[in-house]
């Protein structure tokens, strides 16, 4: 019986310390994790600048008047197709009339004053002769005279300003176009006493337009004139309307503390379905890239816990920028390669003439040697980039500061001087540098260093000859256990919907 008793107690220890090595040793010695997939991609990335902006004419007209009075006649209405030069209002001329009778009496008077003064100027003058009168009274008579002269100008210059005035009465149109505000009614008094008053605002022609945008300043370096814009109206929610970039103005405004710059689309309405006054939702493309290679945003910010990752495939960022990898403790430097054989820059190089070829390699063989002989394929094909489109913007510096052209007849406006306009934007210098996490042999996470280049929101262009379509790479990991003590890990979009997560490397 005490055997018995022995041999369960012994049992039961056994089993006991078996329990007690599983929860310390086996349990906690590797804790799971479920793994969030996506793939790498080839598609197309375009990045877009978003603004809202007023539907106006390009040229509009406020008719005013000159003259007060009460309006007696209207002969454009709403919408009303009016020619230059036709009469469309009228004022009452009754007081402008009397003005001018008024005024030419006052002229009668004044020649009349003018003249018997010349005849006294002539007495006065023979008198002198004969030594019939003195020096003195004759130049009294030279200012009479000289007086009446300059008052009866004076009533000449009343007379016709009384006679321009009662023209005024009369409003014409003064451009082709349309009536797309009457502010007056038949009966009212205008006057013009501080301000001229606006009658009537005509278009001149509907079927251009122009919309009048405003860009935050954190945008408007990415805007450039002759860039595409597509923009939708309340109105036709299903239509899509384009534009184009025609200019950028220098003037800031300043609304709520955020300074803003204006933008001017031109838009064709041919089919007159915009109208003045309608609110555009305009959408301007920036940059673009097709059939690219791209990851999802949220695998760029990603980031494992240490005990996932493979230390010996972490790389670290030499001086020169490149990138060296650590292969047991030790660095190796990266190697550069030719980006005329190793890829393709705007281009089949198979093309290109020598004396350009060479150039070609002068430029990569400085380039290389400024960063001290070690650069990897990604970065020299990066600064090469960087190199053209330096030069393509030295070179436009260099040519007249006038490249828009637009007629005088667009804007009424006479050009005689050229006008400004703002660097372009060069869709290469949106780079970077990234990096995802695959999934090795090993079952451990392996990052790959990538170049990042456009980026819409969703999808980030990446260049890296480690990656193909179709590849796999980590969204995220999450600890498939309940316990507190167990590191979690969530996605950037988990940590977004449910509490704050660790950071990622963008």
């Amino acid at each position: 019986m005490e055997m018995k008793k022995k041999i369960m107690y012994s049992s039961a220890g056994a089993a006991l310390l078996v329990v007690l090595a599983y929860f310390l040793f086996f349990r906690n010695s590797k804790p799971p994790y479920d793994f969030r997939y996506d793939k790498v991609s080839q598609g197309d990335i375009s990045v877009y600048v978003t603004a809202t902006g007023t539907i106006n004419p390009v040229t509009s007209i406020d008719v005013g008047t000159q003259v007060s009075g009460i309006i007696t006649k209207l002969y454009a209405d709403f919408n009303s197709v009016v020619k230059k030069g036709q009469v469309i209002a009228q004022i009452d001329t009754t007081f402008l009339y009397q003005t001018v009778l008024d005024a030419r009496a006052t002229l009668d008077k004044a020649i009349a004053q003018r003249n018997d003064s010349k005849r006294t100027l002539d007495r006065t003058k023979a008198l002198v002769d004969r030594q019939l009168d003195n020096q003195a009274d004759l130049d009294a008579a030279m200012t009479t005279y000289e007086t009446n002269v300059a008052t009866a100008v004076s009533a000449q210059a009343a007379l016709d300003r009384a006679i321009i005035n009662l023209s005024y009465a009369t409003i014409y149109a003064p451009i082709d176009g349309v009536v797309i505000n009457r502010a007056v009614n038949i009966g009212q008094t205008v006057a013009a006493s501080f301000s001229s008053p606006t009658l009537y605002t005509i278009a001149n022609d509907l079927r251009k337009m122009q919309i009048e945008t405003t860009v935050d300043e954190t945008d408007i370096g990415r805007v450039s004139i002759g860039q595409i814009g597509t923009f939708t109206v309340d109105a036709y929610p299903d239509d899509k309307f384009s534009g184009t970039v025609s200019q950028i103005r220098l003037a800031a405004t300043n609304v709520s503390n955020v300074v803003n710059y204006i933008v001017i689309i031109d838009v064709d309405n041919n089919e007159l379905k915009l109208m003045p006054g309608m609110t555009a939702n305009v959408k301007l493309l920036v940059g673009s890239s097709t059939n690219a290679l791209r990851v999802s945003n949220v695998a760029l910010r990603f980031q494992p816990p240490a005990e996932l990752i493979d230390s010996t495939k972490l790389m670290h960022r030499s001086g020169n920028g490149s990138f060296a990898q650590n292969q047991n403790g030790t660095g190796s430097p990266a190697v550069a390669t030719d980006p005329v054989q190793g890829r393709q820059m705007n281009g089949s190089f198979a093309s290109v003439s020598e004396a350009d070829r060479a150039r070609f390699h002068t430029v990569r063989d400085s380039i290389l040697k400024a960063h001290g002989g070690t650069l990897s394929q990604e970065d020299m094909h990066a600064e090469m980039q960087k190199y053209f489109a330096k030069q393509a913007r030295k070179s436009k510096t260099q040519q007249p500061i006038a490249t828009t052209k637009r007629t005088s007849t667009t804007f009424g406006i006479t050009q005689t001087f050229p006008e400004y306009e703002k660097s372009p934007y060069v869709v290469d210098h949106q780079s970077g540098f990234g990096r995802v996490w695959i999934m090795n042999a090993d079952k451990k996470l392996e990052p790959v260093y990538i170049r990042t280049g456009l980026s819409d929101g969703k999808f980030t262009e990446i260049t890296t000859t480690k990656l193909q379509v179709g590849d796999q790479i980590l969204l995220g990991a999450s600890s498939s256990t309940d316990d507190a003590s167990n590191q979690q890990l969530r996605s950037p979009l988990q940590s977004q919907q449910q509490g704050p997560g660790r950071g990622g490397m963008r």
